[in-house]
């Protein structure tokens, strides 16, 4: 992460105010570095979910389904669900959590008597634990087997894709479009 390049970007893109979060992102992954993972995702998922406002693509970007980088979504201070996804998973990732223990999992969320496409992130203990669960819509850090209003679909992360419980030998960036976009835009702005 190249910490220069991204304050000039942001103040750039997005003025003081974008700067602002942008330091005190910086501020919680100091602070968090030499946490336990647990400490990790409580100050990541709570720092994104007080900071940020769920705001639909079509208001935020004038496009149906756009995912935004985390410099991005601090920027606006809105995001949909994808974009909570991916700026908790990146921040995770510069605090140091391995991506075998990370997964972007799209889901169908029960939202009263309909369901809905949704995106989540999942951290693994380990190979075969269950999941917990860090969400947008409950601020709880919660294990899967306690969230039945969500139904994994198929999950991902930069090491590969899993559909029904299997990795798929697949490059995930092949297979998703705009998971490939939004790493690219990351590199650019010296996120990665």
């Amino acid at each position: 992460m190249q910490s220069d390049q991204l304050l000039k970007r942001m103040q750039t893109d997005y003025g003081d105010d974008g700067r602002a979060l942008l330091n005190a992102w910086f501020r919680l992954l100091a602070e968090q570095a030499d946490q336990s993972d647990q400490a990790k995702l409580d100050a990541v998922n709570s720092f994104f979910n007080r900071s940020i406002t769920f705001t639909d693509d079509t208001l935020l970007w004038r496009n149906k389904d756009y995912w935004a980088t985390p410099l991005q979504t601090m920027g606006m201070r809105g995001g949909d669900c994808e974009d909570f996804s991916i700026a908790k998973y990146m921040s995770l990732l510069e605090l140091g959590i391995a991506p075998d223990n990370l997964r972007l999992i799209y889901v169908k969320a029960k939202l009263g008597n309909r369901a809905q496409a949704h995106m989540v992130l999942g951290y693994f203990a380990n190979n075969t634990a269950e999941p917990l669960i860090l969400d947008n819509l409950n601020p709880a850090i919660l294990p899967a087997r306690e969230r039945p209003d969500l139904t994994p679909v198929f999950s991902f992360n930069s090491q590969g894709l899993w559909l029904g419980g299997s990795k798929s030998q697949t490059d995930p960036t092949a297979r998703l479009s705009r998971w490939r976009d939004v790493l690219q835009r990351m590199r650019d702005e010296g996120f990665l």
